[in-house]
């Protein structure tokens, strides 16, 4: 692993190489109507699926089986090398953690398996992806693009202007499984002693770094990215189309989310100082928009209200809004909280998927927070420093609701149990509880 002085090195060159992204300006495509274009995908034919966040899976693509006979890894019956297949199965009970990784300029995906997530937790690499360009954003989806019920993909937003999906199923893949958008060609033209480049750009696609992305867990085809191009486009992953290309903000877009209620709903936030909601319902209306003080790192949706989400910032700020306050007029500055989270830059928020108002923030002053937002009255319960360096992403895991995967400047994952810490238990260990608990039938 490098030492603090090449990682410092390492984000100030991603920092230069955004701005460097950005300076291509605006795409080509105009604004549509994002009703008519979700009406287009047909999105109804696909089933709503509740599986897993960016960071956390309950297993490679839920790959256990029954027998070795059934199992793809296992090409031989007959192998004796029981360890060798002990390696690579993984149990129903597994969770799985992807992160991208950077080191010494090669660029991976870590397919990551933590054994008994609700005990004492063991975390292993079981494999390896290769990507071609340093990572900036990933989003886990099950849309079946290779065909069956269901999927196991990850997609990859770089710091060139195309999208890679890759199947997370396969222990030695080599090449994406789609690639959206991207560079048709590269040309070099020759004035007097000045050598120009041309570049062409694949239809609808990006033309800067893709700095964000969102799956669609209600229309499993339907992915979302925000690009330091200044747009937001929508994407039909079974056809690889871009379908609808939005130009609403006026500089890079670094944050999108779906709502997890009303699925055709879509936040994006950008370096403009601005979140912008589109509702796919209001084939005429252009959006609601906030004004916010600093440029917009993260959002999420809270997933236990329908009308809440929150916002992080550069400044160390998070803000809640609820949009039941917006209005159609310009842009509106209505927030129901303020809080002054972190010294730095708040790269990263997560609401927990079980307990209400539990809320997780990493920051780029290596702090990682955990805050009860009940009422509209932040409280901060917990704070640790992960040894992770500046945080720049966190994750509570859908199965295990209180272990938190983090990963930060050192380029280490780490896994938090927070019930770990006296104030959270003592405070949320009812639903822990609760959660463990056998149904009644």
């Amino acid at each position: 692993m490098s030492d603090d002085d090449d990682v410092t090195g390492q984000g100030e060159e991603v920092e230069r190489a955004l701005g460097a992204a950005s300076a291509l300006g605006k795409g080509g495509s105009s604004v549509h109507d994002i009703a008519d274009g979700l009406d287009e995908l047909n999105m109804d034919e696909y089933d709503e699926e509740d599986d897993a966040i960016e960071l956390f899976g309950s297993g490679i693509g839920d790959t256990y089986y029954p027998s070795n006979e059934l199992d793809p890894y296992l090409k031989d019956k007959n192998d004796e090398d029981s360890e060798e297949i002990e390696d690579i199965m993984i149990k129903a009970d597994d969770a799985v953690v992807v992160c991208a990784h950077n080191e010494d300029d090669v660029n991976h995906l870590l397919v990551c398996i933590v054994e008994d997530p609700d005990g004492d937790s063991n975390m292993y690499v079981h494999h390896e992806i290769l990507i071609p360009a340093f990572p900036l954003c990933t989003a886990w989806l099950d849309c079946p693009i290779k065909g069956g019920e269901k999927g196991n993909f990850i997609a990859v937003g770089s710091m060139e202007p195309e999208i890679e999906i890759w199947d997370l199923d396969i222990i030695d893949e080599v090449q994406p499984s789609l690639t959206l958008g991207g560079i048709a060609e590269t040309k070099k033209k020759k004035k007097g002693k000045k050598v120009k480049k041309s570049v062409t750009y694949k239809e609808d696609s990006h033309t800067g770094a893709v700095l964000a992305l969102a799956w669609n867990k209600g229309f499993r085809n339907i992915l979302a990215s925000g690009s330091a191009d200044k747009t937001v486009k929508i994407w039909d992953v079974s056809t690889g189309k871009c379908k609808l290309t939005m130009d609403h903000h006026t500089d890079k877009v670094q944050a999108v989310a779906w709502n997890h209620h009303e699925h055709e709903v879509l936040l994006s936030g950008s370096f403009d100082h601005t979140v912008v909601m589109r509702d796919g319902r209001v084939p005429s209306h252009s959006g609601f928009k906030w004004s916010v003080a600093a440029d917009v790192e993260s959002l999420a949706w809270n997933p236990h209200d329908q009308h809440l989400f929150v916002a992080s910032l550069e400044n160390g700020t998070v803000v809640g809004f609820d949009i039941r306050t917006a209005t159609s007029n310009s842009s509106s500055d209505s927030k129901t909280f303020t809080i002054h989270a972190h010294d730095k830059a708040v790269c990263a928020i997560s609401y927990n998927p079980l307990v209400p108002n539990l809320l997780a923030t990493g920051s780029e002053d290596k702090m990682v927070k955990l805050w009860d937002l009940s009422n509209n009255q932040p409280s901060c319960i917990a704070s640790q420093n992960r040894k992770a360096g500046s945080v720049f992403t966190v994750s509570f895991s859908e199965d295990s609701p209180f272990l938190l995967a983090l990963a930060g400047s050192k380029g280490n994952l780490e896994l938090w149990d927070t019930l770990s810490d006296a104030a959270v238990s003592k405070r949320y260990g009812k639903y822990a509880r609760q959660n463990k608990a056998p149904s009644s039938t």
